[in-house]
């Protein structure tokens, strides 16, 4: 294969020029920049990215593909497809699915039907047995058998001492922390305040998460334990990471606290709610302008070094019930770079790489995978699109399941034309 006269940019090698990339055997041959004119043959795949964002292939920290159990929201494939759609050419799933992923079997499961997947499908295990926060599962035997971390997501860890138990049992492994705090929360997805007030209802306050967070980054940093803060929502809780980040300098090179936003979160604020409705009912709930704002200062100043969709399917049924019953959370995986281009780098300001960096380099880093680069001799995982291209979210064009998503109907820029998977095309934009 080769991918001509796009501009090429790999914040993992400091790359943003215009060349070509030159792939043979589902690995990166070569890439050449300038006047370089790309040989083209009979037995090669040709892709012409003039004027195209030619980039490494995403990496996402955190999605829900619901298989085994909800396979009707969403399967592993179906999933991998999403992922594909949105540029995305790895992606490691949550385990909160039935039954859940807190044993060999389960695990196995889930990463050999990963392999049939038209992405790299990666699994944590659970942190606690059944997810019930009591008893910590074999953590030596689930790395044994291929997780990449551990994580109870969308359910706290509120035992301390099982949470400083994992750390040191997880060792370089990450642990990834829902930050909610059960007992301040009475209505769950829906901020206190205006939102809660429209409705009618408590709702779930700030202080829910900020209590979590600053216990957790404590007990990680008493641990040295590797630490990946879920889907920040609030002001106070980047603050809490930016503190801690200065403490954990001091122990070294290595970064222990790694912290996610997820692009819904830097994107809307509770008015969402109150105009969606349950499709934009998520936890932690979408908060104020303030947090917004916080959330994009934390990714402008490295203190949140991980963006993640938090691609969380449910169907049609569900998400039609009352604001109070219906589930909490939206798709991400299709929209999520768009999102990126539009909100960070087109109003932001942002830097186009800085923002790349927390797709690939980074969930790699936090991972320890030999991924998110465009290095020579490094898998052709390749996300290509048109950072210039507006287009509308329509629901009948998802490939997820599932449709729930506060987004459709806008207009956002930025489109993934081709997504590119060991040498292979996976999703063409047609």
């Amino acid at each position: 294969m080769i991918i001509k006269n796009g501009r090429i940019i790999d914040p993992s090698n400091g790359i943003d020029g215009v060349g070509n990339i030159y792939v043979k055997d589902g690995i990166i041959a070569d890439i050449r920049f300038g006047n370089d004119s790309a040989e083209e043959s009979a037995t090669e795949e040709t892709i012409d990215a003039t004027g195209l964002a030619v980039m490494p292939g995403f990496i996402d920290v955190h999605s829900h593909f619901r298989d085994p159990g909800f396979e009707y929201k969403e399967d592993i494939i179906s999933g991998a497809k999403a992922a594909a759609a949105g540029g995305y050419t790895s992606v490691v799933l949550m385990c909160n699915t039935k039954p859940v992923v807190d044993s060999v079997e389960t695990l196995e499961y889930v990463l050999n039907k990963g392999k049939k997947a038209s992405v790299k499908v990666e699994s944590c295990s659970c942190v606690t047995i059944g997810l019930k926060g009591e008893k910590l599962t074999d953590f030596d035997e689930m790395i044994k058998h291929g997780a990449v971390g551990f994580t109870d997501d969308g359910i706290p860890l509120m035992d301390e001492n099982i949470l400083r138990e994992a750390f040191k049992r997880a060792g370089k492994y990450p642990v990834s922390l829902h930050e909610e705090d059960k007992n301040l929360i009475k209505n769950n997805g829906i901020n206190h305040g205006k939102a809660s007030e429209h409705f009618g209802v408590y709702g779930s306050p700030r202080e829910a998460e900020e209590n979590l967070i600053k216990r957790d980054l404590r007990i990680a940093l008493e641990e040295g334990g590797m630490i990946d803060v879920q889907h920040i929502s609030s002001k106070e809780g980047v603050e809490l990471v930016r503190r801690a980040l200065k403490e954990d300098e001091k122990s070294g090179t290595i970064r222990h606290i790694h912290a996610e936003a997820t692009p819904q979160h830097f994107s809307l604020t509770e008015d969402a709610l109150i105009k969606k409705g349950t499709l934009a009912k998520l936890n932690p709930p979408f908060r104020e302008e303030s947090d917004r704002l916080a959330i994009i200062e934390g990714l402008r100043d490295n203190t949140i070094d991980l963006i993640a969709t938090d691609h969380a399917p449910h169907s049609k049924e569900e998400k039609e019930k009352s604001i109070t019953e219906a589930p909490s959370g939206m798709i991400g995986l299709e929209t999520a770079f768009s999102l990126c281009v539009t909100h960070l780098v087109n109003e932001e300001g942002m830097d186009i790489s800085d923002v790349l960096r927390k797709l690939t380099v980074n969930p790699a880093t936090l991972y320890g995978f030999d991924r998110g680069t465009l290095s020579i001799g490094k898998a052709a995982d390749i996300a290509i699109a048109d950072l210039n291209e507006k287009w509308i979210v329509k629901e009948e064009d998802f490939k997820s399941k599932s449709s729930n998503s506060p987004f459709i109907g806008e207009e956002l820029t930025g489109k993934i034309k081709y997504t590119i998977c060991d040498g292979k095309i996976v999703y063409t934009d047609k």
